[in-house]
């Protein structure tokens, strides 16, 4: 993150206008407005503010009453950007001057899809990463060079910033932003509300280019079980494949078309993510985080935290921790 990720900032603003996509919409609403069940701690508060003063309809036809009008970024902590309604018409220069002032005065931004392109014309992005819907990463990249477009991720956190790509990836933006300022408790009672995974790495591809696995791989399922419940043995694909009852390179195919990678990197998110889990929720050493989570060693452990996540495991537990020192 080239900026320090700001503290929670309570009052959200979703901007809302004329063609707006519903989903992308709903998703800021209904993750950051509601707090989980069981709840105590203080919440977001959330409104919705028209960018333009016309009688606002969304995708078929939808009205949409709001709370007010461009006024209520001049106070918002969080303002949240759902797609615009088309990447080549331009944004009004009121809602730039409003986007623009806010962020001189250290507001936080999250652009679901093509809100990036709401960002950019505002001169938010310059200099920094940022993501929208894959089909469309070309044109912001064209249109604003000085962004640095990572067209195939899920989200971009530049700590005071974060993009996010198309429709869904936008449940994992506002999850990652819940996260960040409520901790994983509060993001994993979300994502259980509105059962959806918990968890999706910013990193992760928009896509894969595989279709849904096919009957007959259920057979893996057995297989994949065992293996989550032995996360710390090391892949031996011989051994997986006799154990199948397949050859090897059956198994590895049948293994990817089920998961979508190969066993070892399947093997490694699932690591990968028992070590979070445990960095999480406990205080223990970062020596026994390793050996709890199938890496063996803290030095490993470290290795593919900062190969994969950009991060070591000590500044994740600072992060993400829901567990007082």
């Amino acid at each position: 993150m080239p900026k320090s990720a700001p503290a929670c900032r309570p009052f959200v603003v979703i901007l809302a206008y004329d063609g707006l996509c519903l989903f992308e919409f709903s998703t800021a609403l209904e993750t950051l407005g509601p707090p989980p069940p069981g709840w105590e701690e203080r919440w977001y508060d959330v409104a919705v503010a028209s960018a333009e003063a016309t009688p606002l309809r969304a995708g078929g036809g939808v009205r949409l009453a709001i709370d007010g009008g461009l006024e209520l970024l001049e106070e918002a902590g969080t303002i949240v950007v759902p797609g615009w309604r088309a990447v080549n018409e331009p944004v009004p220069d009121a809602l730039v001057e409003a986007l623009q002032r806010a962020g001189r005065r250290g507001c936080r931004f999250v652009s679901i899809c093509t809100g990036s392109f709401v960002l950019a014309a505002a001169g938010l992005l310059n200099g920094r990463r940022a993501t929208t819907h894959w089909h469309h990463a070309t044109v912001l990249s064209t249109n604003y060079p000085a962004i640095d477009v990572q067209p195939a991720v899920l989200y971009v956190d530049e700590g005071d910033i974060l993009t996010s790509a198309g429709c869904a990836a936008g449940l994992d933006v506002c999850l990652h932003l819940i996260r960040r300022d409520h901790g994983p408790i509060a993001a994993n009672r979300v994502a259980q509300r509105m059962v959806v995974p918990p968890h999706r790495q910013g990193g992760q591809a928009q896509f894969v280019n595989q279709p849904l696995p096919v009957r007959e791989n259920a057979a893996l399922a057995p297989l994949l079980d065992k293996l989550r419940s032995r996360i710390d043995v090391d892949v031996d694909i011989n051994a997986l494949a006799a154990e199948a009852c397949m050859s090897r390179r059956t198994f590895l195919r049948r293994f990817h078309d089920t998961t979508g990678t190969t066993p070892g990197e399947w093997l490694l998110s699932l690591r990968l993510e028992r070590a979070r889990l445990l960095l999480e929720t406990t205080r223990v050493s970062i020596e026994r985080v390793a050996q709890g989570s199938g890496f063996g060693s803290a030095e490993t452990l470290r290795h593919h935290f900062r190969t994969r996540l950009g991060t070591s495991p000590t500044a994740y537990r600072q992060q993400f921790s829901s567990v007082g020192a």
